[in-house]
This record gives C-alpha cells, sequence and structure tokens, in this order.
C-alpha cells in the first residue's frame, strides 16, 4: 500500500533549481507526485510511494541542492493517488 505526503519548503527555494532537484531525487527513491513554486516564495511537494522512500525525501528536502537555504519543512498527509505517474515540475 502506498503512503503519500505533502511538504512546504521554505527559505531560498526558488531559483535554485530546487524543483528539478527534487524531481531527481524522488525517481531514484520510486516515488510519484509532483513539485511546483508558490506564490509566497515557497516549493510544494507532494509524494507518492512507499512510505520509508517518502521518509527518505523528506530528509533530503531538509537541506535540498548546495544552492538552496532551507528555513523549514513543513509536512501534511495526503490522499495516495494511484493514479499518479512519474514526477512532474509545475
Amino acid at each position: 500500500m502506498n503512503s503519500a505526503a505533502r511538504f512546504l519548503v521554505g527559505g531560498h527555494v526558488q531559483g535554485v533549481f530546487f524543483r528539478a532537484s527534487t524531481r531527481e531525487q524522488a525517481l531514484r527513491l520510486g516515488l510519484r507526485g509532483h513539485a511546483r513554486n508558490l506564490d509566497d516564495g515557497r516549493v510544494e511537494v507532494v509524494a507518492v510511494g512507499e512510505a520509508q522512500a517518502i521518509v527518505a525525501l523528506a530528509r533530503w528536502l531538509e537541506d535540498g541542492p548546495p544552492a538552496a537555504r532551507v528555513s523549514g519543512v513543513e509536512r501534511f498527509a495526503h490522499e495516495a493517488d494511484e493514479a499518479v505517474q512519474g514526477f512532474d515540475i509545475l
């Protein structure tokens, strides 16, 4: 059974390849979902897959790619949409 989570990542996370790096990490972990910039400067990440992989992604989000400066990550429960395929950058 798949798990899902929604993350809101704050800090200097836009314009530093955060979404593309998140996509690479998520695909490496076998996760599906998306990453998108929000108008308030945060990045939203939705991940669907094995619970352990989501935990690994959550740990990675705490730092993100080298150019990012993450100030905080909020995690929310999310329904696992089995129809989601791949990992999109929105």
